[in-house]
């Protein structure tokens, strides 16, 4: 009886499928506990404010050229008062920035940690480096690394984090602390995650779907950057071409009198709207930035699930192994051995124990029970609270999604708008210079 109700019994503990009053029942109790929180940009500003190249050795103690960022922090206090102190400020790598996120992934398993900005360009038009040194792609890692400071700043639960204060306030002894605080321990291997993905029998169907939705996600937006990179590649193409509407229309006013003036100006409207390109492009960047700050997010949604699949596999082992020492105090007490096992041979081979030795075994046996029940509860408290916490914080992560990448997409619609209607001015320019000849 006992061996068979052992998967009814662990179905019945790891379900952590909550209903929908329970779950707006729980995260309404931990918006409340968020609003006592203060963000840190309450009372501080934070800007990655430029780049620097530097010359230094690594930690083969060999020459290498790296690039740092200067973060600087101002309070908030000081500016609302009239008064405009000299920011605080310190100089960090991005491997740097690295080791900060990784210790919040860690520490915070059930956030939907911010991504950091690639670290070398991927999914550009052919047109632009992708040399991680290029001043333009540091540029736009330095814009990305600030929105990822402003993303843990802003998060209610990342803000308060000491380890991240220090990382802002105090440039030597950082990594030490962070190092200090074992974070490395407590990562979970890849081949654990792994197994517990392929072994968990009753996953959360939410965690599930979301895991399904962070793919459906990441292969969307890869295949709408590379749209834009084929767009922009074609688009460059064009605009240079109305160069050639410039040296020609320039040419050709040499030769006539009369419509001589109104070509020359017809070719210099060509001309800047040719050499205007290069600005609209690299603008372009900055909103394919922004898709792809999402593109990384979808890895961290998939940290959240894998990190949920490892405590849900746990709680279900240790509920298993609890339903088999229930079932070994059974079969001590009747005994009567249900399934095959090496002990039951053992018995038939060598006759039975004796009473003060099945005594013993029971004693040990009960104990474990014991401590196995318990083990159960506190993984099973463990499983909710990572439940409630982890959907908390991707609620608020979809909040954030849909709010950015729609302002981002209206604005990348704006652009192109705008683009079109500089390409209307200059062709009816034009128009202005032929009626004139």
């Amino acid at each position: 009886m006992m061996a068979d109700s052992g998967p009814e019994e662990i179905a019945v503990i790891g379900n952590t499928d909550l209903t929908s009053a329970e779950l707006e029942n729980n995260i309404k109790n931990t918006m409340v506990e968020i609003e006592k929180w203060t963000s840190l940009l309450r009372k501080m500003e934070i800007s990655v404010g430029e780049a620097e190249k530097r010359t230094g050795k690594n930690t083969v103690n060999m020459q290498e050229i790296y690039t740092v960022y200067l973060i600087e922090t101002r309070p908030v206090d000081a500016v609302t008062e009239g008064i405009i102190p000299a920011p605080d400020s310190l100089w960090r790598r991005y491997s740097e920035f690295e080791l900060l996120r990784n210790y919040m992934l860690v520490t915070y398993p059930f956030v939907v940690v911010a991504p950091l900005p690639e670290k070398r360009a991927e999914i550009v038009w052919h047109k632009l480096s992708a040399d991680n040194m290029d001043p333009d792609f540091v540029e736009r890692r330095r814009v990305g690394l600030e929105n990822f400071l402003l993303r843990l700043a802003s998060h209610p639960v990342l803000c308060n984090d000491k380890i991240f204060y220090i990382f802002l306030t105090e440039e030597k002894g950082w990594k030490e602390m962070v190092y200090e605080t074992g974070f490395q321990a407590k990562a979970d291997s890849r081949l654990k995650a792994m197994n517990a993905a392929f072994r968990v029998k009753n996953p959360d169907k939410r965690f599930t779907e979301l895991k399904h939705y962070s793919d459906e996600l990441q292969t969307v937006v890869s295949q709408l950057l590379r749209v834009r990179a084929r767009v922009a590649d074609r688009l460059y193409g064009v605009y240079k071409v109305h160069g050639n509407y410039g040296r020609v229309f320039s040419e050709w006013s040499a030769i006539e009198k009369e419509m001589g003036d109104g070509l020359q100006s017809a070719g210099h409207h060509m001309d800047a709207y040719a050499a205007s390109v290069d600005d609209i492009l690299e603008e372009e960047e900055h909103y394919a930035d922004q898709l792809k700050e999402y593109l990384f997010y979808t890895e961290a949604l998939r940290a959240v699930c894998r990190k949920h699949e490892l405590t849900q596999f746990e709680l279900e082992m240790a509920a298993q192994d609890l339903a088999s020492k229930k079932q070994q105090k059974e079969e001590l007490v009747t005994g009567t051995v249900r399934t095959f096992s090496l002990k039951g041979m053992t018995s038939k081979l060598f006759g039975q124990e004796t009473a003060e030795q099945r005594e013993a075994k029971l004693q040990v046996l009960e104990q474990q029970i014991e401590e196995g029940e318990e083990a159960v509860k506190e993984k099973n408290t463990e499983s909710d609270e990572f439940v409630k916490t982890a959907w908390v914080d991707i609620e608020r992560f979809k909040d954030q999604k849909d709010r950015d990448l729609k302002e981002a997409l209206i604005s990348y619609a704006i652009m192109q708008i705008s683009r079109c209607k500089k390409g209307i001015q200059v062709w009816t320019n034009a128009k202005e210079c032929f009626n004139k000849m």
